[in-house]
């Protein structure tokens, strides 16, 4: 995701600010939230100091719980100079009998990035068998060697049940590989990286988009994606787009047959008069529904980040998002 030192200022003072344990009410900070449900209990991990965790039981009422990392993961301060442990944009999957929580740690403003892997076997704190074990990195940018960005990444299967990695933020775009079917390397027999999303019009264009979240639904994949400007308050322009294909490596049109690789994407959420700007988002479906998570500028709180949640709906084949939920 695009950073620079406003962006570290505001997500320390708003996503840090909380002692775990607390009761919070609907209006939670959170920045890049993923969610998951296990039994009766949904989940929100998002970034912050050593992934930030949140539980609620109805949606709206939510819980301030421990970090997943006490510690900086040890290769991931050995491989991004000045490290502390902020870490960007989960995602959690449960996959072959373990919740996959992928991570990104970046160097700000640079691609000095990488993804990598913690697993568990319950999310519930209480558990006795609740324990995060790291398997390091998946995969990692460098600036000069790869015109990417390892980042913001999200974990899918196909069709044949394949385990995928999307991820991406500005550079050349958002990208997709092929995992090992364990999900905890890249697969060696990976044809290489294709490229799903960009707005890159020429060399000089920044590509402002990131955040890559695959879901599917019937018989195609939604690739939602987060285009322009988060994190500079009134001047955010942050919004959140969508492409569908009938297979997960694309080519992914939005609602006009437009290629989501060069520019395409239907607009799904963007700022009003309550938000500066919306984006980041995640899907989880439970009980029937299918909820759209993210985040968005609060206009009354000074753009301050506060989670979103809304019940998707579909329409002729697309997503149409109702009446935020968590009010």
């Amino acid at each position: 995701m695009f950073r620079n030192l406003f962006v570290f200022v505001l997500f320390t003072i708003c996503i840090t600010g909380f002692s775990y344990g607390r009761q919070a009410s609907r209006s939670i900070s959170v920045h890049d939230p993923v969610m998951i449900r296990q039994r009766d209990t949904y989940y929100i991990f998002c970034t912050g100091m050593g992934i930030r965790k949140w539980s609620s039981k109805d949606l709206k009422n939510w819980k301030a719980e421990k970090p997943v990392f006490d510690t900086p993961p040890k290769w991931a301060v050995n491989m991004v100079p000045d490290f502390k442990g902020h870490i960007w944009a989960p995602d959690i999957s449960f996959y072959k009998g373990l919740y996959y929580l992928y991570y990104s740690v970046s160097q700000f403003g640079k691609n000095t990035s990488a993804i990598g892997l913690a697993t568990n076997t319950t999310l519930n704190s209480e558990d006795p068998g609740y324990k995060w074990v790291d398997h390091g990195e998946i995969i990692h940018s460098e600036p000069v060697r790869d015109n990417w960005n390892a980042i913001d990444p999200n974990f899918i299967t196909d069709k044949k049940g394949k385990p995928y990695i999307a991820f991406g933020s500005f550079w050349g775009g958002l990208k997709l590989v092929a995992l090992a079917d364990d999900g905890k390397h890249l697969s060696s027999q990976s044809p290489g990286m294709e490229t799903i999303a960009g707005r890159k019009k020429n060399a000089n264009d920044p590509n402002p988009i990131e955040a890559p979240f695959i879901f599917k639904k019937g018989r195609w994949f939604y690739l939602f994606a987060s285009i322009d400007y988060c994190c500079r308050g009134p001047e955010s322009t942050y919004k959140i787009i969508v492409g569908r294909a009938k297979d997960l490596k694309g080519p992914y049109l939005d609602k006009t047959g437009a290629d989501l690789r060069t520019g395409g994407g239907t607009v799904l959420q963007a700022g009003n008069e309550n938000w500066y700007g919306v984006g980041h988002n995640a899907v989880c479906s439970s009980d029937g529904k299918d909820y759209l998570i993210y985040h968005g500028y609060d206009a009354k709180d000074k753009g301050s980040p506060k989670l979103i949640i809304k019940v998707l709906t579909w329409k002729n084949g697309w997503p149409v998002s109702d009446e935020q939920y968590n009010k």
